[in-house]
Parts: C-alpha cells; structure tokens; sequence
C-alpha cells in the first residue's frame, strides 16, 4: 500500500508541475534578491559597456537647448547606468547607447529618483520572444500591476495585454502591427489620466477613478521573457508652479545680515555682492522637483541654490542643503571640477562632471525625496547622492527631512550672476 500511495504522489506531482510550466500569468517583478554569486560550473561574461566621454567632453544627451530650456531630462546618459538601481539580478547592461538586458529572472531596472507628473518618451526594441513592460510610478518592488505600478505592456505577442496596455488595468482595443524594429513612445501622466502614444499614434487613455490610483513611485524597465532594449529615454515634469514672476521679489525675502544685492534685471534676478547673503523664498518644500535657470556672468564663480534650509537669521543666514555652482575645472578635465562643481551637493558630494560653462544660460533639475537627493544639469545628471547620517534640524549638521526655504546665494565680492525660470513642485506622498 504504501509503495502504491508513494508512486501516486509521484504521479501526480509531476502532472501539476508539467500544468504549472503550461501556464503563461502576466506578473511584475518578483522581490529584490541579493545578487548571486556564480556557480562553480558557470562561465561569468562581462557584458560590453559604452565607454565614458573623455574628460574634456559635455556628453551629448540628444537635447536640444530649446528642449533643456522646456524643463526636459535625461534619465539615461547613453554610457553609464548611473541614476539607475535594479531590483535583482537580471545582467542590465550599456551596450553603444543602449540598456539591454537577456539574462535572468523576471526584473526591473529602476531610476533612483521617484516621479509623479511628467511627460516620458524613450524608444524600446522587441523580439518575438520578448515580454516587457516600462512600470510608472512603481514601487521598488511590486507585486501587484493593479495597485503597486502602471505596468504599461510591451510585448507584441505573448500576453493578453497586447503592447500599449497597462496590465490589470486598461487594454488597448486594437493590437498594434508586430515589430522587431526600434519603436517610439510618449507617455503623460498627470493626476489621474495617463496616455500613451507609440510609434505617432494614441494607443492608451486612461483615466483611474479605483481606490488603488498611485500619485508618484519610480520609473522601472522591465525585463521579464527574451531580451530588450532601451535608448534615448527622457522626462519632462509637469505641474510646474512659478516661484519668480519676472517683475518683483514678490515671495521672497533678503534674510538679514546679508551683504548681497538682488535686483530684479531684465525678468531675471541678478544677484552681485560685498559678501554673503541670501534671498529666501517664504514659502517652503520638503519633498519637491525644482528648476531654474542661471548664468554666471564671470570665471568660476561660485553660488548655489539652498533647500530645506532653517529660516534665515543673522545668526546662520543658510542652514539648509546646497546645491552648488561654480563652473571651474582643474587640468581641463571636467571630471576633476573645483570647489565640488555645479550641481554638487556641497561639502556632501562632488559633482561627477561639470556640464556648464559660465557666460551661459545652464538650467539645473533638483530632485529631493526624503533622504535622495538627484540634481541634473542641462539635462544631464550629475548627482545622485542619499544622505545616510542621522536626522538633524540642520542639513549642515544631519539628515533634514522637513521642509524648508529655497534660496538664492550672494558670495563674494566676484558675484555676478542672473537667474531665472525658477520652478517648483510638490512630490505628493507615497500611494497607499
């Protein structure tokens, strides 16, 4: 009897497991797994990389200036996964401009930094054998496209979530004409409404009126069946408030002590001074995407916008985070920048490359989430740093996650310097 009952159970588990390898379910990626180690038995390729630009080089992110001016960004630098962070142990890999991934169990590929209103375009390439996905507003690792993401599907073939459709969501009622070619795409999310349009043409109007609408979350691509690539991928916020209206200081404020003049010139703030000082916005931001543009108006000056700053006294004019500016570079290398570099978080992190030149407008993005903080300059992103000491009121001091003032930095006698097209935007809290 009991060899009988033992050969059943055989039986009929390896009847389940055969049903169980037939069945296709569509799923986000998995949990984050520690990177494995190799196996003894294993061959460990490196994949190929795109070498980084030389040192006297502003690497070419495919913006135009017109494009930077628009508030636009790079969220791939084209030779470098920098800004990115898996969630497992798929082999993303740079390969001549292009993210590629073949290898591995289902996963994503993530930004560092968490989006919620924005315009997104890239380009993606399938395979008959690819089921990929690009995840908006995701959590680092979902389990659920019906609460956790806006799983937006590609994948030609193998799904009943043909490409342009976002999983457990919304299906797209035509499928679109399979291609092995490379592919474009424009995504908008803007409160609830997200819409899509791939290769020119509007596939995806979705409005989300469920208890499960997600506000913000990370952008992830997804490897999950074959290979895939991504190239060229780009990102516009949007719900962008004005904190400078080009006429008056109006909702700002010179904090006292400063020794800094600031005048409205020509729509723009020109900031000159005998020492120090700062211009400090009233209102203030703890969790936020700001832009502005700014021109230094001599060599190597040095400035810098604070956030989460302690309002300013005599007694400590700018406690808060800075973001640096100054434009100088050593041995002509723009990867060895004085002074930490534009962009930099200063005296936290150096900038990896300075990317302005000064007599020129040069637009920075600001990205600050709890304790990560991302800045770009002319779409090009420099910083991608978290602050791991423990919590402070002062930013100078500690960790600072409350909101603070936003200002501008008056710092020598040299100052000499225009900003403009200041912008803010609240990152809302985390979905549920």
């Amino acid at each position: 009897m009991l060899r009988n009952s033992f050969a059943c159970l055989v039986f009929i588990t390896f009847i389940l497991s055969a049903l169980t390898g037939c069945l296709k379910v569509e799923h986000p990626s998995p949990d984050a797994k520690s990177y494995a180690e190799p196996q003894a038995a294993e061959v460990v390729k490196t994949p190929p990389q795109t070498k980084e630009p030389a040192g006297d080089v502003i690497p070419d992110t495919g913006l135009t200036e017109e494009e930077i001016a628009a508030g636009w960004i790079a969220l791939f630098d084209g030779h470098s996964l920098f800004g990115w962070k898996p969630n497992n142990d798929v082999n993303w890999h740079v390969d001549e401009g292009v993210i590629k991934a073949d290898k591995g169990e289902p996963g994503l590929l993530l930004t560092t930094s968490p989006f919620a209103d924005y315009e997104l375009k890239f380009e993606f390439k399938l395979t008959p054998e690819t089921n990929s996905g690009i995840f908006l507003r995701t959590t680092f690792n979902p389990t659920d496209p019906s609460k956790d993401c806006y799983e937006l599907n590609l994948c030609d073939q193998k799904t009943e979530f043909p490409t342009g459709s976002l999983v457990a969501r919304s299906k797209i009622d035509k499928p679109l004409p399979v291609s092995s070619e490379w592919q474009t795409c424009e995504v908008n999310l803007e409160g609830s409404n997200i819409k899509a349009i791939i290769n020119g043409k509007e596939v995806l109007n979705f409005n989300d009126t469920s208890k499960n609408l997600r506000k913000t979350g990370f952008i992830g691509l997804q490897k999950n069946e074959g290979a895939i690539e991504f190239r060229n991928i780009y990102l516009k916020p949007l719900r962008m408030s004005t904190i400078f209206n080009g006429v008056d200081l109006a909702g700002w404020n010179v904090v006292p002590g400063s020794q800094s003049t600031f005048e409205v010139v020509d729509g723009t703030i020109h900031v000159t001074a005998e020492k120090q000082g700062y211009l400090e916005t009233e209102e203030i931001w703890g969790d936020f995407l700001f832009q502005a543009t700014a021109k230094s108006n001599g060599d190597s000056l040095n400035s810098g916008y604070f956030f989460r700053a302690i309002k300013g006294s005599e007694k400590g004019m700018a406690n808060g985070y800075e973001v640096q500016i100054h434009n100088g570079i050593k041995e002509g290398d723009r990867t060895k920048p004085e002074n930490a570099g534009t962009g930099a978080i200063f005296r936290r992190t150096e900038a990896r490359r300075v990317v302005a030149n000064d007599h020129e407008w040069f637009t920075t993005t600001l990205s600050a989430s709890g304790p990560h903080i991302a800045v770009w300059i002319n779409g090009y992103q420099v910083t991608d740093w978290t602050d791991t000491r423990k919590p402070d009121e002062n930013p100078r001091k500690g960790l600072r996650l409350e909101a603070g003032h936003i200002s501008l930095q008056g710092h020598d006698p040299t100052t000499d310097l225009n900003f403009k097209d200041l912008k803010v935007s609240t990152l809302p809290a985390d979905s549920p």
